[in-house]
């Protein structure tokens, strides 16, 4: 009988704990959990050959060491260089994205970073925004490459 009662009191003490925490605003997480500080970046409008360097901030908001294994780009122009060692909870690293502005058009892709976090085992952020085609010098025409004409 005294262990059944004192089961029950751990047990209200524990939800008595999880209910406060949830009306205070803060969830009750177990294990990893992936925090990042925006879902876009956006670059606006740069130039051809510019810096295509961006930063995400992830934040381990769990009670776990967050371990990130992989972080992939859409295609071979956006490299990811994600942080390789474990995330402390509390703690915050930075994940390097570069986009080769060597193409001038539109940015639109993804990063798909995976891993250990309890909410999930992938999430994807997205950068955008518009490599602009250099403007001529002096004023004269930018040349552009011709196909090969038949004479």
């Amino acid at each position: 009988m005294k262990k059944l009662i004192l089961s029950l009191g751990i047990l209200s003490l524990l939800i008595g704990f999880a209910a406060n925490s949830f009306a205070q605003g803060t969830p009750f997480v177990t294990g990893p959990q992936l925090s990042i500080d925006k879902d876009v970046h956006d670059y606006g409008k740069i130039k051809k050959d510019a810096d295509g360097s961006c930063y995400f901030t992830i934040t381990n908001t769990g009670t776990e060491p967050l371990v990130i294994s992989n972080a992939k780009g859409s295609c071979g122009c956006t490299v990811p260089d994600w942080p390789r060692e474990a995330i402390a909870p509390g703690e915050t690293a930075k994940m390097k994205v570069t986009y080769a502005t060597n193409r001038v058009g539109l940015i639109n892709k993804t990063v798909t970073i995976t891993s250990n976090s309890a909410s999930g085992a992938t999430k994807t952020v997205r950068i955008k925004g518009e490599v602009l085609k250099p403007a001529a010098e002096d004023g004269a025409p930018i040349q552009q490459k011709s196909p090969m004409m038949k004479s």
